[in-house]
């Protein structure tokens, strides 16, 4: 199944792929590592703003598989996801839930799910999306680099 473990009293999961795009709209690219920046999002990346709190978008692959199984070929960063993630429940975590990815990279969630103004190519393809119900946004709260491979932490309340 994944490589999720909890231990004591944190979850851990994986990161599968990093993702960014230039233009906003766009599928996102597959890229061997991000540089996610403090309060900023992830260099490179069109949805990248200081000014926002969704500076980084995560989607699991548990989610991109509910597409699959209805026989869309998608993958990673084809719902404009920066990261995406294995093992985690996302979509439960409470908001300001922190992640740690790697050593350094610490996420803090802001929002789940988002309201889709205009009605993407795979809503359009097969009448829904999992982005608007399972996308999960962020703010760097402390940058580094993230790479495929990468743990995902969500450590308990005590840690």
């Amino acid at each position: 199944m994944s490589d999720t473990a909890i231990t004591g009293r944190e979850a851990v999961g994986k990161v599968i792929a990093v993702c960014r795009s230039k233009k906003k709209g766009t599928k996102k690219t597959v890229v061997s590592e991000g540089t996610l920046k403090e309060d900023f999002g992830m260099v490179d990346d069109a949805h990248a703003d200081s000014n926002s709190h969704r500076q980084v978008s995560l989607l699991a692959m548990e989610s991109i598989a509910k597409m699959q199984n209805l026989g869309l070929d998608v993958g990673h960063g084809d719902f404009a996801e920066n990261i995406t993630s294995e093992g985690i429940d996302l979509v439960s975590l409470p908001l300001g839930t922190r992640l740690r990815i790697g050593d350094d990279t610490i996420l803090e969630v802001t929002q789940i799910g988002k309201e889709c103004h205009t009605k993407c190519a795979i809503y359009k393809q097969v009448g829904q999306c999992i982005m608007p119900e399972e996308g999960v946004f962020a703010r760097v709260i402390q940058g580094g680099v993230v790479k495929t491979g990468d743990a995902i932490r969500v450590p308990g309340s005590g840690e």
